[in-house]
């Protein structure tokens, strides 16, 4: 990773699990402080099991890195009873994620919410999810290595289909991308004021935008962080480093 400095964007990024920052894991975490260090910002771990000082941490930062889970959101949260393909929920982490993004839209600063992290930011607006994509929807489109078999020892990966004229669009400068994969719930219905803006050729939701004002959020149900090297990944965290920059906050000067 880059080394931080004074006048890198500081962006927030919840541990993944509640277990994985209990043992300091960072086999996947990772992923995400390097992308965000690439985009030469400065990334910043947010504790899952200490909610009392997330409201300071936050108020130090300029933009939010949600990331994925091996977890799902409780469907409680978006009204529905388990199907019982659903991982067990982590609180925490769900806790967090949701003072993450009260206070990013509170704050106007930019959020990247990415697989677990687009759908909790799809919940917490209202929406609702598809439990479980390959017992509930008819698709020859395999979204995790679980869907086949034998499992191949790496993700699958899709075309999206981006709509004309959106953030995802222009970022790809394209209308069409391929994507890795590796979920087995998706966004059925999009929370309030939540754009969607890339499907996967299966009907699938890849990509939603907000568009209640002019704050930057975008969530994508695929990996960029893992997709090394790639022009759309690497131009996803560019723009939210970009949309941090430009809202950052001038700290006061204390006499």
């Amino acid at each position: 990773m880059a080394l931080p400095g004074p006048n890198k964007p500081r962006i927030g990024i919840p541990w993944r699990t509640s277990q994985e920052e209990l043992t300091q894991n960072l086999a996947k975490m990772r992923h995400y402080l390097d992308a965000v260090s690439r985009a030469d910002a400065e990334p910043v771990p947010l504790s899952v099991r200490h909610p009392d000082a997330l409201a300071e941490a936050m108020a130090h930062l300029d933009g939010f890195v949600l990331p994925g889970s091996q977890h799902d959101v409780n469907p409680a949260e978006y009204s529905a009873a388990n199907c019982g393909k659903c991982e067990p929920p982590d609180l925490l982490r769900e806790e967090t994620d949701r003072a993450v993004l009260a206070h990013a839209f509170g704050e106007l600063k930019p959020v990247l919410a990415i697989c677990y992290g687009c759908q909790i930011l799809n919940v917490f607006l209202g929406g609702t999810l598809i439990q479980d994509i390959h017992t509930g929807v008819q698709t020859g489109i395999p979204h995790r290595k679980k869907d086949i078999q034998p499992e191949p020892p790496d993700d699958p990966w899709h075309p999206v289909r981006f709509t004309a004229k959106s953030q995802l669009a222009k970022v790809a400068r394209a209308t069409e991308a391929v994507v890795n994969s590796s979920h087995h719930q998706a966004i059925a219905k999009p929370g309030r004021q939540l754009s969607i803006t890339g499907q996967a050729l299966d009907g699938i939701v890849e990509s939603v935008e907000w568009n209640g004002d002019a704050n930057w959020v975008i969530g994508v149900q695929w990996h960029p962080e893992r997709m090394i090297g790639d022009p759309l990944a690497d131009s996803l965290f560019s723009e939210l480093v970009a949309a941090a920059r430009g809202v950052r906050r001038v700290p006061t000067l204390k006499s």
